[in-house]
């Protein structure tokens, strides 16, 4: 009995052992994710063996894999599992981090929960390490626009038709607004772009201009406003911000079938803000002037509020 324990515990410290020689590392900055848009991961491996590591594919080890399966446990297999991963080289204590897109590496369009976990294999050391897993969704927005338009010729894939949704998405923090345009008879996702904070009090503004580019106008806060131009094969052609300054920004077709944003005034969110100064003596209000009436002796406050 005694020895079964020791047993244990010495596989146990071999395994941590050999756990802590590569560690590694997975994070997103949301779990939820809305159908067909990027799902981004960021993959940490650090180097804790104290010698130099180097990271090589061997024979039909991978030396660095993705692993993804629902959350009752069915794997879901890579698009493409014939891939090549470059060799790393990292030194003692040094790591690396790189971020993935999971959709077009993964059929996870879609809806319900999945489970992601990272892999890594040492040929110097012959083993495995893998990550502690981490969980994310997949839903649908609520489609609050949606349009069948034509491509027009002489445009890549004239004379097709393309499907285009806007569409409003609840997260923790926030609800954004989606485009994502596809033609559903080829079964083709060509977007699903995330185009930023959306205010529900009221609908965005939608105008289609001759060549039929989507042109978005959408309220972001209660004075701020972003501008979105795309085009049908799903490329952000213009961003702008706008603001309520003196007037509010709305989109307008011209009479050449162009459509622009009127009113409002433009501004780069990114941009410092003016630094304010702080105060000097010389901004002190001015004082008001004392009325010219002499007091009387009754007016006067008395030393001692208890003697009159």
């Amino acid at each position: 009995m005694r020895l079964a324990a020791l047993t244990l515990a010495a596989l146990f410290v071999a395994a941590l052992t050999a756990r802590a020689q590569v560690q590694v590392d997975l994070s997103m900055k949301r779990s939820l994710f809305i159908s067909y848009e990027p799902i981004l991961a960021t993959i940490t491996i650090t180097n804790l063996s104290g010698n130099p590591l180097l990271l090589a594919d061997s024979g039909h080890n991978k030396w660095f894999g993705l692993q993804v399966e629902t959350f009752d446990g069915r794997p879901i297999p890579p698009v493409g599992g014939d891939y090549v991963n470059p060799p790393v080289e990292l030194g003692p204590q040094q790591k690396i981090s790189r971020t993935v897109n999971l959709a077009p590496l993964f059929p996870v369009s879609e809806f319900g929960g999945y489970r992601l976990k990272a892999t890594v294999f040492s040929q110097q050391n012959n083993r495995f390490y893998t990550s502690p897993s981490l969980n994310f969704e997949v839903t649908d927005g609520k489609v609050l626009w949606q349009k069948p338009v034509g491509v027009p010729e002489g445009s890549p894939g004239g004379g097709t038709t393309r499907l285009v949704s806007v569409l409003s998405h609840r997260l923790a923090q926030s609800t954004q607004l989606y485009i994502r345009i596809e033609d559903k008879q080829a079964g083709i996702v060509y977007c699903t772009h995330q185009l930023g904070r959306f205010m529900t009090f009221g609908a965005p503004n939608i105008l289609l201009d001759i060549q039929n580019k989507i042109h978005i106008l959408q309220n972001t806060s209660p004075k701020n406003f972003i501008y979105s131009k795309i085009g049908l094969n799903g490329e952000v052609l213009e961003r702008k911000s706008f603001n309520e300054f003196s007037s509010r920004p709305e989109l307008r077709r011209g009479s050449d079938g162009s459509v622009v944003v009127v009113g409002g005034q433009p501004y780069d969110p990114s941009a410092p803000k003016p630094e304010q100064s702080l105060p000097s003596l010389h901004d002190r209000p001015v004082p008001l002037p004392t009325p010219a009436v002499k007091s009387k002796p009754e007016d006067k406050r008395p030393e001692h509020l208890l003697t009159r």
